[in-house]
């Protein structure tokens, strides 16, 4: 009865929402895009092009991992107990991560689950991997390091002391801080502690040279306070690192000095800072001083170090962050050229101190100068080896903001995660300030993908799932606004298959001409067209529209032409973008844009702060309307569902809502295009759209309907059907015909709705009960009905009957979305909402669902074919001067020691062996052949495994003989060498005096 009483007060005979029932409403979560809480680690995979991203333990979300591949390729592995990420690396066909409760945790890229998880007997402070090895070395905080069996996934026997107190046993700190591998030697272990490192040396079992930095007094070091020069002291340790070939090492220290060492003997080369060099000299290196006599600037930390190569590795570099003055306004990487080194056996001492004091060149790769950089990740093309750092393309910095940047390398230059990243990642690429949902047909998306120029793709690996195709669907396409002006546009799908996965970029420093000021407010874009409208805060109103760029390749000059009230920005187009929305004209308007409509026939509106509104008509362009809404004439007809206030017309009044419609107004046989603008103070301002005789239109003021509250949502209905009554190219085009739609309009406020015929007031309204309304649309259920579905204050989802406004069910989804940030949420016409979780994470909820979750990624991410390149080993010259190399298999021996158990590939193939001796006994007859098996293939499993213990046992026997061999080997030919050299030398000297004595 209640929807009949209403829907004859509105003109709306039927019940729209006879179909839908309460059991239909349930939440699914279908898609999450972005970051949960803030980045902590990175981790590259050059083998298999994947890039995973691990996060903190914050209020927004638990710490976990991200692995991202290719296009949409992502997968999120959670970690055991609710912990913040400290550590991620790649191994082989495994991802290993620390986390803040010291636990390790080993998850398989072929399975996407979680093998095994190992609580280390310590603070864990250090992890060391490598693709070629089948152990983890994890450094603790008393300063001993423990190994951890990757394959058998049960820590392994090994385990070494700490060396830094057996050598030094009255330091106090002296726990681990970083560790190494020997690039090409995997059998040496550089281990650094807080005190100093060492060379440990697994041949040996023991270490081979410790390295402590150490500053006499008046020795400046790295302190910015000469205060500190006076003192003799020993800077704690932060970084130890290779020389990629392995011939130098080298320290980072807490007062910002770096000083490189010579492996082999032990000996300090050079130690400098960005700035100075020879800092450990009395007297030597240079302060850093501020504008201000007599004071001095704080240096930043040494965040990281790494020593990069070409593809030559003796043609190096140093990439530092930190280690820069606090004042200084360049923020960035340091890249340090260091070019070719010298060779180390036909170099002097001073050649080689000058090789790392002259460099090349030194340069910064900038970032944004409002944060430092805290870590980074380098891209190599190929290699894993070399710690990472080989033949790099590009650099991930990770800024103390939360936020990332991405670096060409070593030029520096800004590389825009759009189709190079998963959308997930633009969303801290910069963070994202604002979202908005267009309903896009599927075709017009299909032909919407730019032809951009771009540098060789960063992620190629993974594999996408396959979902199911809507065909028929509308796209929900997504359009982010980022804290620079950048604006990417890509569709978040309905949980099916996404077709046109490309992003499209919008670049609104260059469409105004500055790159400050440009916060974007508003962004609408058309759902027919995929033309696109942004406002910002300071006024400005641009327009995009999709076409090929004329000035493609070329840098224009702008030249300002204005004209019926818009300037011209298509000369502003970006010179890498050969097709896409380019820059159309653009609107100077009064105060923040806090409305914004791009309608489907061609026409734009946008409100201001400051009372402004203006229309647009894109067939020009012109601007057909522009006043300020207390110039609007005529009396406001009350509809008010609450009591008035008299004291409204005295406060700031702006758009808040604007929406374009078809439909007939009150008392009139025909229908037109409608404008309908709603304020912060509740009224509803209704326009007609008229044509003229030259083509054009022109806008009328035709009445306005007072509410009380702000207006968040104007949707126009057709009363008969209860589809939208828009302004669509059909409905336009329909009323050169006669078309006649006998429409409604239903109005949501924060503290109520209403639904009415315009302009008057006379309809059906009702109000919420003690709690606010943020969000709010129109939603529809397959072919059952309409509903209208509201987010509220108390974190509820409400759904309501069209037009009884009848409550039909509530739901919670506070847990899920961040409540704060409810008015920043989307609702889209098939019932989807996206809302924000975080400060860098939306969700995408569907509430005709199952109370399922749907999130779980089913893309796989190893490529089985991609195969680990060898691990390089040491030179010629090296093996010739006696160098006993340890290959990975050795060590395998060395750490696993002689009752490893056997490997999974072992025992893989010995259930195939024994299953295919089953087969061929049960298919061979009787005879015999079945008797001649031999007794090693009857052997049972027990005794295999026996049988592989004692081959490893002889195998660790055979190779320490091959070692003594080896050394006895090496005695033996240097021995030659110097009685050949002898002899040689003697005959020389005898055919010199014989020639002198005419013999």
């Amino acid at each position: 009865m209640a929807h009949l009483l209403r829907g004859k007060q509105v003109g709306i005979q039927r019940d729209l929402s006879a179909g839908l029932d309460p059991q239909l409403f349930a939440i699914d979560e279908v898609a999450r895009y972005g970051i949960n809480s803030q980045i902590s680690a990175l981790a590259y995979d050059p083998v298999q092009s994947l890039l995973a991203v691990g996060t903190n333990d914050t209020q927004y979300g638990s710490g976990q991992i991200y692995v991202f591949g290719q296009n949409r390729v992502s997968l999120v592995l959670p970690l055991p107990r609710k912990a913040s990420v400290k550590d991620i690396q790649f191994v082989a066909d495994k991802l290993v991560s620390v986390d803040s409760k010291n636990e390790i945790s080993i998850f398989s890229l072929e399975t996407t689950h979680i093998l095994a998880s190992y609580t280390a007997p310590g603070g864990v402070t250090a992890l060391i991997t490598d693709p070629t090895l089948d152990f983890a070395l994890i450094g603790l905080q008393n300063g001993d390091i423990v190994t951890y069996d990757l394959d058998r996934l049960c820590p392994a026997p090994l385990r070494i002391p700490n060396l830094w107190k057996q050598q030094y046993p009255r330091a106090r700190l002296t726990r681990i801080v970083t560790l190494a591998f020997h690039p090409r030697d995997i059998g040496n272990l550089l281990i650094g502690y807080t005190e100093g490192a060492v060379i440990y040396s697994f041949k040996t079992g023991k270490p081979s040279k410790f390295f402590q930095y150490e500053l006499q007094p008046g020795a400046p070091g790295g302190d910015s306070d000469p205060a500190s020069s006076v003192l003799r002291r020993c800077p704690r340790l932060t970084q130890a690192i290779w020389h990629p070939t392995g011939t130098f090492v080298m320290t980072g220290h807490e007062d910002s000095s770096f000083v490189v060492w010579d492996s082999k003997d032990g000996r300090r080369i050079l130690a400098r800072t960005i700035q100075a060099t020879n800092v450990d000299e009395p007297g030597s290196g240079t302060k850093t001083t501020t504008s201000t006599s007599g004071t001095f600037a704080m240096k930043c930390p040494l965040f990281r170090i790494a020593w990069c190569s070409k593809e030559n590795p003796d043609d190096t570099g140093i990439l530092i962050a930190g280690g820069t003055p606090t004042t200084s306004t360049e923020k960035g990487l340091t890249f340090l050229d260091l070019g070719q080194t010298p060779v180390y056996a036909t170099s002097s001492w001073q050649i080689l101190s000058q090789h790392f004091e002259k460099l090349k060149r030194q340069h910064t790769l900038p970032t944004p100068p409002s944060a430092e950089v805290v870590n980074f990740c380098l891209i190599p093309r190929k290699s894993p080896h070399y710690a990472g750092a080989h033949d790099p393309i590009a650099v991930i910095a990770l800024l103390t903001s939360g936020e990332m940047v991405t670096l060409s390398f070593p030029s520096g230059h800004p590389i825009s995660p759009t189709n190079q990243l998963h959308p997930s990642l633009s969303y801290v690429h910069p963070f994202i300030n604002r979202i908005d949902l267009a309903f896009v047909e599927r075709t017009r998306w299909l032909g919407m993908m730019e032809n951009r120029s771009k540098g060789p793709s960063i992620l190629k690996g993974g594999a996408e799932a396959r979902h199911p195709l809507m065909r028929f669907a509308n796209r929900n396409i997504l359009s982010a606004a980022h804290a620079d002006g950048t604006i990417r546009v890509w569709d978040v799908g309905h949980g099916d298959e996404i077709e046109n996965s490309k992003m499209l970029q919008i670049d609104m420093a260059r469409a105004v001409g500055r790159s400050h000021e440009v916060d974007v407010s508003r962004t609408s874009m058309a759902n027919a067209t995929g033309e696109l409208a942004v406002g910002l805060r300071t006024g400005e109103v641009a327009i995009f529209r999709w076409n090929h760029n004329k000035t493609f390749g070329k840098e224009v000059s702008h030249v300002e032409a204005q004209a019926f009230g818009l300037e011209s920005i298509k000369d502003r187009a970006e010179p890498g973008l050969k097709e896409g929305l380019l820059p159309l004209t653009m609107f100077l308007g009064r105060g923040e844009v806090t409305a914004l409509k791009m309608s489907d026939v061609g026409f734009s509106a946008a409100g201001f702060q400051q009372g402004g509104l203006v229309v647009i008509d894109l067939r020009g362009p012109a601007v057909i309307y522009e006043a300020g809404l207390d110039d609007l004439a005529g009396p406001s007809k009350r509809g008010s569902f609450r009591r008035s206030n008299s004291q409204a017309h005295n406060k700031a009044e702006w758009p808040t809502s604007i929406e374009f419609g078809v439909m007939s107004l009150e008392g009139e046989e025909y229908s037109g295009i409608l404008l309908f603008i709603g304020t912060n103070l509740g009224r509803l301002a209704t326009f007609k759209l008229l044509p003229e005789s030259h083509g054009g239109y022109s806008v009328r003021f035709v009445g306005s309907t007072a509410l009380d509250d702000k207006i968040i949502k104007i949707a126009p209905l057709d009363a008969e059907t209860g589809d939208a009554a828009e302004a669509s190219q059909t409905a336009v085009g329909g009323l050169r015909d006669g078309l006649r739609v006998n429409g409604a309009l239903l109005v949501v406020t924060v503290s109520g709705v209403k639904v009415f015929r315009p302009p008057a007031a006379k309809g059906a309204s009702k109000t919420w009960d003690d709690v606010f309304c943020d969000t709010a649309a129109v939603v529809r259920y397959q072919a059952a009905g309409y509903a209208l579905l509201g987010l509220f204050g108390d974190g509820s989802a409400r759904i309501f009957s069209i037009p009884a406004l009848k409550h039909m069910a509530t739901t919670k989804v506070g847990h899920v979305l961040d409540v704060r940030r409810f008015a920043e949420a989307v609702i889209t016409p098939p019932g989807d909402i996206i809302g924000w979780t975080g400060p860098s994470e939306v969700v995408m909820l569907n509430v005709w669902g199952t109370g399922s979750d749907l999130t779980r990624s089913l893309d796989k991410l190893l490529n089985l074919e991609a195969l680990i390149p060898p691990r390089p080993t040491i030179s010629n010259v090296q093996w010739m001067t006696g160098t006993l190399h340890v290959t990975p298999a050795d060590m395998d021996a060395l750490i696993g020691g002689p009752n490893r158990p056997p490997s999974k590939l072992m025992l893989e193939q010995r259930r195939a062996q024994e299953e295919q001796l089953r087969a061929e006994k049960r298919s061979a007859a009787a005879g015999p052949s079945a008797s001649n098996t031999s007794g090693k293939e009857d052997e049972g499993y027990w005794a295999y495994m026996q049988r592989q213990v004692q081959e490893r046992t002889q195998s660790l026997n055979i190779m320490g003989d091959s070692m003594d061999k080896v050394e006895e080997s090496s005695s033996s030919w240097a021995d030659d060498v110097n009685k050949y050299v002898s002899k040689q030398k003697k005959k020389a000297v005898m055919g010199f005096v014989g020639s002198k004595l005419g013999f």
